[in-house]
């Protein structure tokens, strides 16, 4: 594996980095009490090709590699936990698994708009029963001729509010639990899908979460993600590549912390010295700094392995 950055990733980094300074900081604050989903924010972030980071050229993404999504969900998380978030489900939750078993079709009408930014997505497994347990999940999805039928609530998904593409996992047959379970492609604006009221959580408001609901609605088969019964494998991968995703996410987090807890040692003054000359503060600092590259080189490792197919 390798470690340094190559001259491209410092490119994209710096360029992030100033994207988030100059654009996402300055309304982190405010989008966060309103919970008002950033819209602005997300069409700049799709003209920079950060909503389809790893995702190829001609599907409308940036062509670059996991460790350069890593990068780009970090440097946005540092400044704006919500925004980190929105970008890192489209990327890796929604994105990912249209272009890993999408069809062409599936790909050209759905994972082009998605990841040029022009559409947001969101994943929605969890159901009120069914959370760690996704094999569990109580919504159906019923065959009838050319269509399905899909029944069933979602909760907690993240983007869901603000969705206009949402990836739903529903059951064919609940006898055969998770090889009933099946992926669907499902247009917001399609009949009988509604979504709740927006959860107000202690942070990260701004993405959306929120109850989906779907009531007799009615899509084509050719909406169905893989084949009937493979919903729980698409699930499972996608959940793999979702987690280095909010690993970048805390990694930015922790990045924005320790340069504000840095930043007022070197301020703060007591007993006629700054809070930084004393040791015992240094020492806290240290190991803050510390832990932090740790945990940045081991995320980076999981993406490098995801990049590189290996486990």
């Amino acid at each position: 594996m390798r470690i340094e950055l190559s001259e491209e990733q410092k490119m994209l980094q710096e360029s992030v980095r100033r994207f988030a300074e100059e654009v996402v900081r300055p309304r982190a604050k405010e989008i966060d009490e309103s919970g008002e989903f950033p819209r602005a924010f997300f069409d700049q972030a799709g003209e920079l090709g950060l909503a389809g980071v790893a995702m190829p050229e001609e599907y409308g993404g940036a062509g670059m590699d996991t460790v350069s999504y890593c990068l780009v969900i970090e440097e946005i998380s540092r400044v704006c936990a919500t925004s980190g978030v929105i970008l890192s489900v489209n990327n890796s939750l929604v994105c990912d698994p249209l272009l890993k078993f999408g069809t062409e079709e599936q790909k050209k009408e759905f994972l082009t708009p998605l990841a040029a930014g022009r559409k947001l997505g969101c994943f929605a497994l969890t159901e009120p029963g069914a959370g760690s347990d996704p094999a569990g999940i109580r919504a159906t999805a019923r065959r009838d001729g050319d269509d399905y039928v899909l029944n069933g609530n979602k909760i907690f998904i993240t983007n869901g509010t603000d969705a206009d593409i949402a990836l739903v996992f529903a059951s064919i047959d609940l006898e055969k639990k998770h090889k009933g379970i099946t992926c669907f492609i499902v247009p917001a604006d399609t009949p009988g899908y509604s979504h709740g009221t927006h959860e107000f959580k202690l942070g990260v408001n701004a993405s959306g979460t929120t109850e989906l609901a779907f009531e007799d609605l009615r899509i084509p088969a050719r909406y169905r993600l893989g084949e009937d019964g493979d919903g729980f494998k698409v699930a499972m991968a996608t959940l793999d590549g979702g987690r280095i995703g909010i690993a970048a996410q805390a990694v930015g987090i922790a990045q924005g912390a320790f340069e504000e807890a840095l930043a007022y040692s070197q301020e703060r003054e007591q007993f006629g010295a700054h809070l930084s000359d004393f040791q015992a503060i240094q020492f806290y600092l240290a190991d803050m700094s510390t832990e932090l590259d740790a945990a940045r080189l081991l995320t980076w490792k999981a993406a490098w392995a995801k990049e590189n197919q290996k486990r």
